[in-house]
This record gives structure tokens, sequence and C-alpha cells, in this order.
């Protein structure tokens, strides 16, 4: 009768942890978004060139990729509760001083502050993911976690767009402030437990790490630029600079096939909301497999193959829109799985500075991407763009099967 009941008491403290973490993760991904769909109200405000708008960007992603590793360390150091909640309160913090000084100097900087609060996130979310949740719902709980990020940049245009309407475009920046600062206070009210501090203290080894896993006294920058590290890096940047298809992909369907926006547009839409089916239900294989490698690398194929088959087949309506869909989902299934394979190869106590260290190529990742397919779209090669997008799907199966492979457990 105890074990019985202890089951559900453990699920219950296992998300009192989780629902907040996940709550941030969908701030994050929202203040990530939140200059697209109020661009040209921005420019208009204050009279500036895209070109000087996109410095806030620009400043965001700089900052982001250059100190999220060290806030790794931070994390590692000083705990990740305490970590994440500053970087929720920073982020807000800025947006609500963007919306309400006028200033674009100011605009500029604040982003920059927005760019350091996102820092915290995936060092500080995984770091208290792995150490507050069951082994074997780990995998289920990452796509939780991926799932509510991508929630978070698909209702952001929407709800911006309704806020500005109403209040113009700074209401809406405050109105995205205010969003921030109701889930930092959901993050102080839920504070640590015993249990919870117990748990960190306790925890010993990753499920999936064998003898092959680095020791956990080799956890500094030696640590960070170990061959399995560096091969996650370079799986998180080739993974960035392939979904920057996403951003490309209406106009490189109507320079490639003449495919009307609209459709151009269902098929995106399609894309991006079968991948967030598919993390759901890559979370759920994650936790019926310990072959996470495997699973990221036949997922990784198949959207491979699909994105391929956009550029060179010109397909009717509604099979664009089912091809283009399918590549979503495959690239979705294979993100716990990802996650598994860097919580693989981690050591105890070191989820922080790993996590935050190979997140940060999808930074560098999303700050590459725009070039590449900016520069193929302008040479008069959209079928490039997706050639390449697949192109990049291929080298992320390789840093898989030669990287990590032999290092799960069977």
């Amino acid at each position: 009768m105890t074990q019985v009941i202890s089951v559900p008491a453990r699920r219950f403290g296992e998300m009192r942890v989780v629902a907040p973490v996940c709550a941030a993760h969908f701030v994050s991904h929202y203040y990530m978004i939140m200059l697209a769909p109020l661009f040209a109200f921005v420019r208009a405000d204050y009279g500036v060139s895209y070109t000087d708008l996109a410095l806030a960007l620009t400043a965001f992603g700089v900052v982001s990729a250059v100190l999220q590793t060290p806030a790794g360390f931070l994390v590692d150091r000083i705990g990740a509760r305490v970590v994440l909640i500053a970087g929720v309160a920073l982020g807000a913090t800025a947006f609500a001083v963007a919306g309400i000084v006028h200033s674009f100097v100011v605009f500029i900087a604040m982003y920059a502050v927005a760019g350091l609060g996102n820092t915290a996130y995936h060092p500080a979310d995984y770091s208290l993911l792995s150490h507050h949740t069951t082994p074997a719902r780990i995998g289920q709980i990452f796509s939780f976690h991926t799932f509510s990020g991508i929630l978070g940049a698909a209702v952001a245009p929407a709800t911006l767009l309704a806020m500005q309407s109403r209040f113009g475009w700074r209401g809406a920046y405050i109105g995205a402030a205010i969003l921030g600062f109701a889930v930092l206070a959901l993050l102080l009210a839920q504070r640590p437990t015993a249990a919870d501090r117990l748990a960190e203290k306790r925890y010993t080894a990753p499920p999936t790490a064998d003898a092959g896993a680095l020791p956990s006294h080799d956890g500094g920058w030696r640590l960070l630029l170990s061959p399995p590290i560096l091969l996650n890096l370079c799986f998180f940047v080739l993974l960035s600079v392939m979904g920057g298809l996403n951003t490309f992909l209406v106009v490189a369907l109507g320079a490639l096939y003449g495919t009307p926006a609209t459709l151009a547009n269902m098929a995106l839409t399609g894309l991006l909301l079968m991948n967030a089916l598919g993390v759901l239900v890559g979370g759920v294989l994650a936790t019926r497999t310990t072959r996470h490698a495997a699973v990221a690398a036949l997922g990784l194929a198949f959207a491979g193959i699909f994105t391929a088959l956009v550029g060179v087949i010109d397909f009717s309506s509604y099979a664009l829109v089912l091809v283009a869909s399918l590549s979503g989902l495959f690239v979705g299934i294979a993100s716990p799985s990802r996650d598994m394979l860097v919580r693989a190869v981690t050591p105890p106590g070191a989820y922080g500075r790993v996590f935050g260290f190979v997140s940060s190529g999808l930074n560098i990742g999303s700050m590459v991407a725009p070039a590449i397919y900016g520069m193929l779209m302008d040479r008069g090669e959209p079928r490039a763009v997706f050639l390449f997008s697949a192109a990049c799907c291929i080298l992320c199966i390789g840093t898989v099967i030669f990287g990590f492979s032999g290092r799960e457990q069977h």
C-alpha cells in the first residue's frame, strides 16, 4: 500500500520542480522571437534602418553565445535555481525597460541584458531536471521541456500583435515583461524542500552513462574540450544551422517553384506544428529505449531525406505540406534523444557547464545560418537552401554514430 501511494507522491514532487522550469523555458523562447512580429512598429517609432534594429538581435545572440558556458559553471557552483531566478528576472526587467524608456541606445542595451538573462535557461533547466527527475522518466521530461519552448515561440506572434493593436509595441513589451515576472513569482514560490536539496546531494550518475563516460573529477575546461563534449557542441551547431531553413522556407519555395506565399506558409506551419508533436513522441521513445544514438540518427536521416525531397521535387500542394510536416516531425523525434546523448557523457555535478557549453552551439548556429542561406538566395540558388539543410542533417548523424553510440547503456 505504501508503494502505491509513493508513486503519485514522487510524481508530485517531481512536477513541482518540472512545471516552473518548463514555464521558464516557455518564456525564454517567447522572448527570443519577440522582436520579429513587432519589427516594423519598433523601426517606424525610432526611425532606424533594418540593419540598425538588427543590432538588437546581434547583441542578444553574441552575449548569449559568449556567456552561456560561464553561466553553466555558475550553475554548478552556486546552484541552478538561483541562476534560473536571476536569468528570468534579468530578461523580464530588460524588456520592461525597453518598453518604458524611449531611447534606441537603451533598447539595444536591454537586448544585451536580456541575452545575459538568456544564458541561464539551458544550463539551469537541464541541471534541475536531471537532479529532480527519476531516471525512468528523464527522457520524457526533457521532451516536455523542449515542447514548452516551442510552444512559447508559437504563441508569441499572435499574443504580441494582439497587445500591440491595443497598447502599441511598447505595451506589448511591457506585457511580455509581466509574463516573465509571473514566472519569476512561480519560481520564487516553489521554495526548495529538504527532499529537493537531498536529491541534488545524493545524485550519483546519469542513467545512460557507463564506464566510458568521463570521470566526475574532470569537470573544468578539460571536460568541455574533450572529444565527446566537442562532438555534442558540433551537433548543436549543425542542428541550429539546419533549422535556419525555417526562416527562408517561404521565399525559397517561391523562388524555386513559384509556390504561392499562402501555400508556402501552410507548409512552414505544418513543419513547426509537427516538430512540436515529434518532440512529445520522441520523449516517449526516449523512456522506452537506451539506444538514443540510434533514435537520433534515424530521426535526422528521415528529416534530411524529406528536406532534400522538397528541394528536388515540385510537389502538389497537399504533398508539399505533408513532406514538409514529416521533416519537422522527425527533427522533433530526434530532440529528446539528443538531450539524452548529452546527459550520457556528462559526469555528476557538471550538468550546468556541459549543457551551457553545448547549448551555445544553438546560438552559434543561429548567428551563422542566416548569412549562409541569405547568400544562397542572393546567388539565385534556392534549391541549394534545401540541400544544404539536408547536408547538415547528414553531418549531425555522423557526430552521433562516431561519437556517442558506443557510450550508451545497452
